[in-house]
């Protein structure tokens, strides 16, 4: 039933992950829908696409690769087509990872600034649309922690000790600092080719 209703969809989604689990999950959650999960690294990807979106994931590249992310997002995307990139960003003029959060939480990974992004994106998009919205993401983590903390007794019983939970308090409420102080930031840039849309871009507000 699941596999003959999703003949019946017009789009076609390509996901991708280097997670073993989280591509199982995204699997499970996407049956029956036209949704191919791929354990795969962006920059092997081949085709085309309508729209690419780029989630939480840029924190992730490191500037050394800048060039080898956004050329692969330009070689993949068509020419009237549109890219959502959605990323967390500091203040910073010399972004550098807290020690803490590199050993026990996100390992090499780095907050970009609006000039790294401008300088990487200068060359290959236009920028159709910067949307800051990071004052509201500290309710987000105050909410994911108060989320850690009902579901602590069943987290216990799964085998999740105390300092695994002192570990998320401690880097949640970090977090909700740096978005507090207005360092903090979260981005949604939408981009597209250079000459190639010809339909005007409105954000929506």
């Amino acid at each position: 039933m699941a596999e003959h209703a999703a003949r019946h969809y017009d789009v076609q989604v390509v996901g991708l992950t280097i997670s073993r689990e989280q591509a199982q999950l995204a699997r499970q959650r996407c049956a029956g829908l036209p949704v191919d999960i791929r354990l795969q690294d962006y920059r092997e990807l081949d085709g085309r696409f309508d729209k690419i979106a780029s989630e939480g994931m840029f924190e992730h590249v490191g500037r050394k690769n800048d060039v080898a992310f956004f050329d692969t997002a330009a070689r993949l995307l068509k020419e009237d087509g549109l890219f959502l990139l959605h990323t967390t960003g500091t203040s910073a003029a010399t972004p550098v990872n807290d020690p803490w959060i590199d050993r026990y939480i996100f390992p090499n990974g780095e907050l970009p600034n609006a000039e790294r992004l401008a300088q990487a994106l200068r060359p290959r998009f236009v920028l159709e649309d910067w949307h800051a919205f990071g004052p509201g993401y500290e309710r987000t983590l105050m909410a994911w922690w108060a989320n850690v903390e009902q579901a602590w007794p069943a987290l216990a019983e799964a085998g999740y000790d105390e300092r695994f939970r002192r570990m998320w308090k401690y880097y949640l409420h970090c977090s909700t600092g740096l978005f507090r102080s207005r360092n903090g930031h979260l981005w949604q840039l939408v981009l597209s080719r250079p000459g190639g849309r010809s339909e005007t871009y409105r954000a929506p507000r």
